[in-house]
């Protein structure tokens, strides 16, 4: 893991000070600049009783926003994104169950220091729009009489507000552009807050056994990068990093995130999302997602 971070903090740093020797300054426009990001995924497979090889039926849906809203006046700037990210999925006979679920809210105000570098101040809040469950096994009856193990839901272990984020801290802002800039926090405040049901036997998220939230202070990097690969294929990263000086500040808490988006034409495109987690207070091993689908997406 310490290698996979430092070629993260390496890679951030190499391209601050590549981009700082340029003699070139990129200049905010003035005023409000709104743009934004919709999309439907979904994939589908279905099988009649008669198909040789067999196959199992499934269906599942994807929806996606991202809306940035960014200010720049003078010496002053404002940097606000949202993202929400929901999924469902069927698998023959079992439960529904969600795929995807991600509610996000990023605010980042600058005030120019020198050069690319401005003072700044953040505020960061993560949680989720639905409940979570546990993965369960149930025994489904397929019409032909065959019985088989389908996935079903098992106890609740989250839904909206627990577990809850939210980050805020002063710092140093690096900003090339809207598509590229980086965020350093020396002094960042994290509380997380899960409700007491999810306590009331064991720790959950870091949050201790009959508590309901949990005060961290640390260190936090964000940064930002916004390319395009080819025409009509862009790569949007996300990488966040964390520290807490009060416990473990050697466990850095890793939030990575990769939107590829190829777009077909102005409302049919293909993406694929890969995020990566490392939280040592909700699990001891990395947390790995992906989805790939193609479907109807707008621009706004």
């Amino acid at each position: 893991m310490k290698k996979i971070i430092l070629t993260a903090i390496s890679s951030i740093l190499f391209t601050s000070v590549y981009a700082q020797d340029e003699k070139k300054e990129e200049t905010p426009d003035q005023g409000w600049k709104r743009f934004g990001t919709s999309s439907i995924l979904f994939n589908q497979a279905a099988f009649n009783n008669d198909f040789a090889t067999g196959g199992v039926n499934s269906l599942s849906l994807d929806f996606n926003v991202s809306y940035d809203v960014n200010y720049a006046k003078g010496d002053w700037t404002w940097d606000n994104k949202f993202i929400g990210q929901y999924g469902i999925a069927k698998i023959d006979e079992g439960d529904t169950q969600k795929t995807n679920d991600r509610l996000e809210l990023n605010s980042l105000v600058g005030k120019k220091a020198t050069g690319l570098w401005s003072y700044s101040f953040f505020a960061n809040f993560k949680t989720q729009f639905d409940s979570g469950f546990a993965l369960g096994q149930q025994t489904a009856t397929l019409p032909d009489g065959t019985q088989i193990s389908v996935s079903s839901k098992g106890a609740k272990n989250s839904h909206f507000f627990s577990p809850a984020y939210l980050q805020f801290g002063p710092g140093m802002l690096w900003k090339k552009s809207d598509n590229l800039k980086v965020n350093i926090a020396p002094a960042t405040s994290r509380l997380i807050f899960v409700a007491d049901r999810f306590t009331e036997i064991e720790d959950a998220f870091g949050v201790d056994q009959g508590d309901t939230f949990r005060y961290e202070l640390g260190a936090s990097i964000q940064a930002y990068y916004k390319l395009t690969i080819a025409k009509n294929i862009t790569m949007e990263n996300i990488l966040n990093l964390y520290s807490n000086y009060l416990e473990d500040p050697q466990n850095i808490d890793v939030d990575y995130t990769m939107n590829l988006a190829m777009k077909v034409n102005k409302y049919i495109s293909a993406n694929l999302t890969f995020q990566a987690l490392y939280d040592d207070n909700t699990t001891s091993a990395w947390q790995i997602r992906e989805t790939l689908g193609a479907g109807l997406s707008y621009n706004f």
